[in-house]
């Protein structure tokens, strides 16, 4: 099969389209044939050796895929059947032609909905849904903190807080890009010399906000702390701005905060497996009414992937860069 690997650590060079041997099922596993992927940050940060795949992953780049089910003789009785429609989280191996993933890490694609759409769904929309309800708790009438909301994470995000009737105000260091979120309900702040807490407590009446959602890390521990209310929380799920900063603990034990770490990549089947159902059981319904939709930035062939990694390196998109496959 055609697949992308990195043939060594570096630049968009390094990138190929090569013939891999095609995989083979484990036990619990399915064989999913790739209608579709995408490109994420951990992608890029892996082509460019900082970010490898966890012990026993598949060096292949991509972290999720949809597809149909072609050989479910594996995991019978355990998940999808063999014709199934399914958007897959893989520890990697999803930008390629076919994939074997655990059977409890598919869920259904939402009735209706074509490979490009729902290749934006997964990594994106389950990093929010994770820390914005599972980890972050936000509820109706409360208000989140998401920066970087022009990201495919970031408008997961906006959408996630609509949904639960919940106030989202979404940062970038751009206008442009702090307003992306704005169709979904998201206020615009933009960044300026990493700070941004005297406005947020400023547009909240000084109460700050109940949850951020951050994927930028050191860079803005400083100001997640000072602009979150009692009781807030704080969930990191990306390091692009650095991964040691300066914590005031202080703040922390005098206004009840807690700091909460999210990944999805390196989890357990089993761990993974929970947050997909509990997702799927709250997100397909949503997708199938219109109430959350998919945002595409772009969608390129297989072959055109250093093309998406450069546009994603350059903060250029807005959403999901999805690549297709033949």
């Amino acid at each position: 099969m055609k697949a992308v690997i990195a043939t060594a650590p570096g630049g968009l060079e390094v990138l190929a389209l090569a013939e891999v041997p095609d995989p083979v099922p484990a036990a619990g596993e399915v064989l999913v044939r790739v209608r579709a992927t995408a490109v994420n940050r951990a992608d890029t940060m892996q082509r460019r050796g900082l970010y490898p795949p966890p012990p026993g992953a598949s060096p292949v780049l991509g972290l999720e895929a949809v597809g149909e089910v072609v050989d479910a003789s594996q995991a019978p009785g355990t998940g999808p059947a063999e014709g199934d429609r399914v958007m897959c989280l893989v520890p990697g191996g999803g930008n390629a032609e076919l994939v074997a993933v655990a059977a409890v890490n598919c869920i259904p694609v939402p009735h209706g909905m074509d490979w490009e759409s729902a290749a934006a769904i997964p990594e994106v929309f389950i990093t929010a849904y994770q820390g914005l309800v599972r980890l972050g708790r936000l509820e109706a009438g409360q208000v989140a903190l998401v920066h970087s909301i022009a990201s495919g994470v970031g408008t997961a995000a906006a959408q996630v807080c609509r949904a639960l009737g919940a106030r989202c105000i979404g940062t970038s260091r751009s206008p442009e890009r702090a307003a992306a979120g704005a169709a979904w309900g998201a206020e615009p702040l933009v960044v300026t010399d990493d700070a941004f807490a005297d406005v947020v407590r400023q547009i909240t009446g000084g109460r700050g906000v109940d949850v951020v959602l951050d994927l930028v890390g050191a860079r803005y521990l400083p100001d997640n702390v000072r602009a979150l209310a009692t009781g807030g929380r704080l969930v990191l799920t990306g390091l692009v701005g650095g991964r040691t900063g300066q914590l005031d603990m202080g703040a922390l034990i005098a206004r009840q905060i807690s700091v909460l770490g999210s990944s999805l990549r390196a989890r357990d089947v089993d761990d993974k497996a929970r947050i997909m159902g509990e997702f799927a059981a709250w997100a397909v319904p949503l997708f199938e009414s219109g109430a959350l939709e998919p945002v595409i930035d772009q969608v390129r062939p297989l072959a055109e992937v250093a093309a998406a990694h450069a546009r994603l390196e350059a903060d250029a998109a807005v959403g999901k860069l999805v690549l297709t496959v033949p």
